[in-house]
């Protein structure tokens, strides 16, 4: 068994792990994919850059209550593919190039698993280690529905690459992986249904946000909501979705958003002890230590949250605390945003009023609409609005949710007031908002409470 003083599994955000710390470290870096995880090859990079051009076409669909008659002559749906793909397949290659012209990294393009203590199995050897990071992500979550498994369905890892523009699209999910990919395919003209079991989409946003948003697309797309598949086939080329009762969908292809799964489980690493929690994830402490000496976790195999700058903050900290023994970090993650880029826009940082209700907290909360707002009243938007929960009694924000024209923008800025302690008369009284930017919906929210 050839040994390392660090194994890798995963060259998505584990391959940051490796700074200047580790020049003299023997490394042995695992990926059984390409380079570059899941964000920059089939998540956060790829997406946005097909949304950019879909919010392009939507506001180009609805400006003529602005007094602009507009209208997309031609999507080249086969031109989008080109252009994202082309500029990102040769960064994750030239990442890989890299590691490989290293003399202290050995790179193993195979799948992981441990055999035994801090031995795992690559290929058809087994390599041991002093240091193993567990970087290896998740994948998504497909359920058991008759008939999906014999269904050349897709997931956020295929949907992207596909050639030719599906005339119908069905898409099974509400979250945001769906709501993103209904917003790309129905701009790029496809005729697009969402398939959800609960009744509103997006449900792990605050109520008032779930509600407009699924209102919103309830205008753009057939939603099927609060219905469940029973079976799905396939057909001469037709996919039909049947439910309990109603009409069956009938599409040219399918979208399976249902969710991720983290790949612990995958990896076999309760074989070296390492355990996992009740939903699959990695276990791990405050400093991302798993509970066996010399084993670290970071990303999606053991963080729930599933965000890529989560990850980015959990690998500084896996860096330094692997190089800097005796003076471990821990990562921080008090206000902690996240978005949703679809159109409308969703932002959020901190708690729903759901959740602090059934905590018994005692809070205020304001919804402010963008329409009160000198931009939102230029820009004729009667949908969009920033809510703003805070505590009764410290007058510490405890939620922030937006939604409408960019969401992911004007969270920021309470975000920085959450993370610092900053209290919402602060936020709202001491700086100056500038005049007429949209950024004043969040002043005129802080105001109110």
């Amino acid at each position: 068994m050839e040994h390392f003083d660090v194994i890798i599994i995963g060259a998505g955000s584990g391959n940051s792990i490796l700074t200047p710390d580790f020049d003299n470290a023997k490394v042995a870096l695992v990926e059984r994919d390409v380079f570059g995880g899941t964000c920059l090859n089939r998540g956060c990079i790829p997406s946005k850059m097909f949304i950019y051009p879909a919010s392009i076409v939507e506001s180009i669909r609805t400006s003529d209550h602005l007094g602009v008659k507009a209208h997309v002559e031609e999507v080249r749906w086969s031109e989008i593919v080109e252009r994202v793909f082309g500029r990102i397949d040769p960064i994750a290659a030239d990442g890989e190039e890299y590691r490989r012209s290293l003399d202290n990294i050995t790179v193993f393009n195979e799948d992981a698993r441990f055999v035994g203590p801090k031995q795992v199995q690559v290929g058809d050897q087994v390599i041991t280690g002093d240091t193993i990071v567990l970087a290896a992500g998740a994948r998504p979550r497909i359920p058991d529905i008759d008939g999906l498994a014999d269904v050349s369905y897709h997931t956020s890892a295929t949907i992207m690459r596909v050639e030719q523009l599906p005339p119908r699209l069905a898409v099974l999910g509400g979250g945001f992986i769906a709501c993103e990919m209904a917003h790309v395919f129905g701009s790029a003209g496809s005729d697009v249904t969402i398939i959800n079991r609960s009744e509103q989409v997006l449900r792990g946003q605050d109520d008032e946000v779930s509600k407009r948003f699924t209102e919103i697309y309830a205008k753009r797309f057939t939603m099927r909501c609060g219905e469940e598949p029973t079976r799905i086939s396939q057909s001469n080329g037709e996919i039909m979705v049947e439910f309990p009762t109603g009409d069956p969908v009938i599409a040219d292809a399918l979208l399976v958003a249902t969710g991720r799964v983290p790949n612990g489980e995958q990896l076999g690493v309760g074989e070296t002890g390492v355990t996992l929690d009740d939903s699959g994830y990695v276990i791990v402490d405050e400093h991302q230590r798993t509970e066996v000496e010399g084993i670290w976790a970071l990303g999606d195999i053991c963080n729930p949250m599933q965000l890529k700058h989560t990850a980015n903050a959990e690998t500084r900290v896996v860096a330094h605390n692997i190089a800097h023994p005796d003076d471990l970090q821990i990562v921080n993650y008090s206000g902690t945003p996240s978005a949703v880029f679809s159109h409308p826009q969703v932002a959020m940082v901190g708690r729903t009023e759901r959740d602090l209700l059934s905590a018994g907290v005692n809070y205020v909360a304001h919804t402010q609409p963008y329409a009160a707002t000198a931009y939102g009243w230029a820009m004729e938007d009667d949908e969009g609005f920033c809510k703003v929960i805070a505590d009764a009694e410290t007058r510490q924000l405890l939620g922030a949710h937006i939604i409408g024209h960019e969401a992911s923008l004007l969270i920021q800025q309470l975000v920085l007031g959450m993370r610092f302690g900053i209290t919402v008369d602060d936020m709202a009284t001491g700086p100056l908002y500038i005049h007429p930017a949209l950024s004043e919906v969040v002043e005129q929210a802080l105001l109110e409470l």
